[in-house]
């Protein structure tokens, strides 16, 4: 990947990028169609200048010297000529299908703003239209998704509440189906665990960043937190009954069979289990983020230590060994599970370390339900000091 370095105050805030922004080692920051918000992160990288892939650089430069070409010919004055150069953006660029990192990136960009800036005038339709592209990219490839959300939930703090809106949506989507709840009850759900934390957005995020336990502060601003996000997700507009009841219960629905329970009391039981189970894959500041198994077996005893029917229907949902998280193989092989396999205990893993430690060339993908390449056990995500190219897993994960 041939990467060029743009000037120093290229950019500027609330600009919609015709080109993808990465850091100096390639990752992507920004995804081209996305406007770039108004954050310190964002200010600081406009003053240093970002990366973007070269053939994309020439591709703009052709872009705005056509533009500007046109405007001379028209006896357009030096000003507007100037003003285009430092404003210009394709606007009638082809709209280009990203790929699931690149996708779920831009995804993750618009919750960002989204649940941190709600505004009534439009935050339904902008909360609907990220509901509906997060399902469809979910329902398209479910493993791939499933392995890429929960693989960069596990690999910092930096935007907790983002990725984890995303990947409780996903989880919700997919144990909804596995318990075949009805329409109305999924859409309820989906749209409760993208917004459930809705008034403490920001406080979550300080939370993960900080090194030591909330203070009483702090824990008084969590107290209730389901009752203020249905509150003010009635403000913004929501009049969806069953969503706004689940949000106010979501943090209230408390042990037991989930039968006999009112369709709120339900939907917010599953969600709770999802909620915890999101937040223990993830690392804090003061603390490492759980192996994969350990997480479900976790979730599956419930408050009382007894097995709960919520937290049952999640790990046949993932499996005991989600996808994106990691393992350590019976032939001592080390890799990542890349797709769920027909128990719960037996999912398709690639292999990212040789059984000498040293690192494959590819990732290899292995049988577990062979006893040479079954799984010995489940790793957290700090015990693998190697940097994993996602997208090659995610060929994997969208296979057939």
């Amino acid at each position: 990947m041939e990467l060029i370095q743009l000037p120093p105050h290229s950019l500027r805030v609330g600009q919609v990028l015709s080109f993808a922004l990465r850091d100096a080692e390639g990752h992507l920051l920004f995804a081209a169609g996305q406007p770039l918000p108004n954050t310190p992160q964002v200010q600081a990288l406009i003053a240093r200048g970002a990366w973007v892939q070269a053939h994309e650089t020439k591709e703009y430069q052709r872009a705005l010297a056509h533009k500007m070409d046109t405007l001379m010919h028209q006896g357009a004055v030096l000003a507007d000529i100037v003003k285009v150069q430092a404003d210009f953006r394709q606007e009638k660029a082809q709209k280009v299908e990203l790929g699931e990192q690149a996708a779920w990136a831009d995804l993750q960009m618009h919750a960002h703003s989204l649940l941190r800036e709600p505004r009534v005038e439009d935050f339904k339709p902008r909360f609907q239209q990220l509901h509906n592209e997060a399902l469809r990219r979910l329902l398209a490839k479910p493993d791939a998704v499933l392995m890429l959300l929960i693989f960069e939930t596990s690999q910092n703090f930096q935007s907790y509440s983002d990725r984890h809106a995303l990947l409780c949506l996903a989880l919700a989507e997919l144990c909804a189906r596995q318990l075949g709840w009805p329409d109305d009850w999924r859409l309820a759900l989906t749209q409760a665990a993208l917004s459930m934390n809705l008034s403490i957005t920001n406080q979550q995020d300080r939370l993960a960043a900080q090194t030591g336990q909330p203070s009483p502060a702090q824990q008084q601003e969590l107290v209730s937190h389901g009752d203020r996000s249905a509150a003010l997700l009635s403000k913004l507009g929501v009049r969806s009954e069953l969503w706004l009841q689940t949000v106010c219960l979501h943090h209230d629905a408390g042990p037991g069979a989930l039968a006999g329970r009112a369709p709120a009391e339900q939907l917010a039981r599953l969600l709770r289990r999802i909620d915890i189970f999101g937040a223990r894959l993830s690392p804090r500041r003061s603390r490492a983020a759980m192996a994969g198994a350990s997480a479900a077996r976790a979730v599956y005893l419930d408050e009382l230590k007894q097995p709960d029917e919520a937290g049952a229907a999640l790990i046949k949902t993932t499996g005991l060994y989600p996808p994106g998280s990691l393992v350590r193989l019976a032939n001592g092989e080390v890799g990542i599970v890349f797709k769920r396999g027909h128990s719960a205990t037996e999912p398709l893993v690639a292999a990212l370390l040789g059984k000498s430690g040293s690192p494959l060339s590819e990732p290899v993908p292995r049988d577990t339900r062979l006893a040479t390449q079954a799984i010995s056990a489940s790793l957290a995500p700090q015990e693998l000091k190697l940097h994993i190219n996602i997208e090659r897993l995610l060929k994997l994960a969208g296979a057939g």
